[in-house]
């Protein structure tokens, strides 16, 4: 039997940051969420976005391995997910190797974890991120008053093209995601091709949206940032959208490996 060709342009390496805890629950959770229910340590998910299958392989790294050893795979990595817990300050190490990704503009997506936590700060984690220097985070998803009592998500994506009925839809949410809806829409702006007319929500097509996120990204300027919960199709959608695949990858010691 042959073996199915995957086109490269198809494929995103994915690398997950953080406390060893932290990525192994989040590649758990992306196995099974995604149908893949492997134990195996190099994870491969198969997930469609817009009618296309991609391939997304999964490799996990601790913030504890020595510190050369970090900087080699974060230099050489395709595209980081930096895992955040919300209920605690980012450790210096953590800091140092975010900083490494930006020197080598290696594109990163961040996820909040534990928003359900009594000391969840997600304010403080978005600065915390901007403070690192180089990218500006780019929220794409809000939570409802992080704690106990969290209620949700506002998906910032999903508003795009319902901005005119944004604040009826959501009501009283709407004073609070309206700010950060406003920075998704400067910084998009911010982003658009030197030729192209400048353009705001909803006048932007949302694959026009996705195209500007991916570009920002892909060049480390900003670091598309969401919210973790059990519902894993945004931030598998995010991985194939905004993440690069390795044909994107300019780094000159990358090298494909399909």
């Amino acid at each position: 039997m042959g073996t199915k060709a995957i086109d490269p342009q198809s494929i995103r390496n994915v690398t997950l940051l953080g406390d060893p805890a932290d990525t192994a629950r989040l590649a758990h959770h992306l196995r099974c969420g995604s149908g893949n229910r492997t134990s195996s340590p190099a994870t491969t998910l198969h997930w469609a976005t817009d009618g296309v299958e991609h391939t997304i392989r999964l490799a996990e790294l601790s913030t504890r391995a020595p510190i050369a050893a970090l900087q080699r795979s974060i230099r050489v990595a395709d595209g980081v997910i930096a895992v955040v817990d919300a209920s605690t300050s980012l450790a210096p190490r953590f800091e140092t190797m975010l900083r490494v990704a930006d020197d080598h503009q290696v594109a990163r997506l961040c996820l909040i974890t534990g928003l359900d936590h009594p000391d969840a700060d997600f304010d403080r984690c978005v600065r915390t991120i901007a403070d690192t220097r180089g990218a500006v985070p780019l929220p794409l998803q809000i939570p409802i008053t992080p704690g106990p009592d969290l209620e949700g998500l506002i998906d910032l994506i999903a508003l795009w093209s319902l901005e005119p009925l944004a604040a009826e839809i959501y009501g009283s949410h709407w004073k609070l995601a309206e700010p950060w809806h406003r920075n998704l829409a400067t910084t998009v702006t911010a982003h658009r091709p030197s030729s192209a007319t400048p353009i705001t929500p909803p006048e932007l097509p949302r694959d026009q949206l996705h195209h500007r996120i991916r570009h920002a990204t892909r060049i480390g300027d900003t670091i598309p940032t969401l919210c973790h919960s059990d519902a894993l199709t945004p931030l598998l959608d995010a991985i194939v959208r905004y993440l690069p695949s390795p044909l994107d990858v300019c780094q000159p010691e990358h090298a494909l490996d399909y």
